[in-house]
């Protein structure tokens, strides 16, 4: 069988993923969801539920969505318009660099797959100095630029 990183991504990874990205810092806002910034721009948010997201099948808002941000609005459109993932976005984020994603719906992502997310959502926020330093760290692998 693969190993740990092969396996369904979970809450808590996205959780360990982002605070593991140096420069961390981590905000709550007002109902305690956890917002991950770094250079107090966020990367990664857990959002509240709101009227733009809801629930197709009961039309209740979603108490789950998390926003990740991404580097391009081509990288957006290419995680939304692929329908082997879980991601999506709402006429609220239109023009805004990011994807959203139901907790419900992390388990078919890889933990490796998420890691990449929440690597690309914090360089997307980092500055150009934390970016290239954190680049340097981490060689591209053949499987991942």
């Amino acid at each position: 069988m693969g190993d740990e990183q092969d396996r369904p991504a979970r809450v808590e990874d996205v959780e360990e993923l982002a605070s593991a990205m140096p420069h961390v810092t981590v905000e709550h806002g007002r109902d305690g969801n956890a917002i991950y910034q770094v250079g107090r721009k966020s990367f990664v948010f857990f959002r509240t539920p709101r009227p733009d997201a809801v629930d197709p099948l009961t039309g209740e808002k979603c108490p789950d969505v998390i926003v990740f941000w991404v580097p391009t609005e081509a990288d957006k459109q290419s995680l939304i318009q692929d329908e082997t993932t879980p991601f999506f976005t709402t006429k609220h984020f239109d023009g805004h660099p990011s994807v959203l994603v139901r907790e419900c719906r992390l388990g078919e992502l890889t933990r490796t797959e998420l890691a990449e997310i929440i690597q690309d959502a914090w360089l997307s926020q980092a500055s150009p100095r934390r970016a290239a330093t954190w680049l340097a760290d981490h060689p591209a692998t053949p499987d991942h630029p």
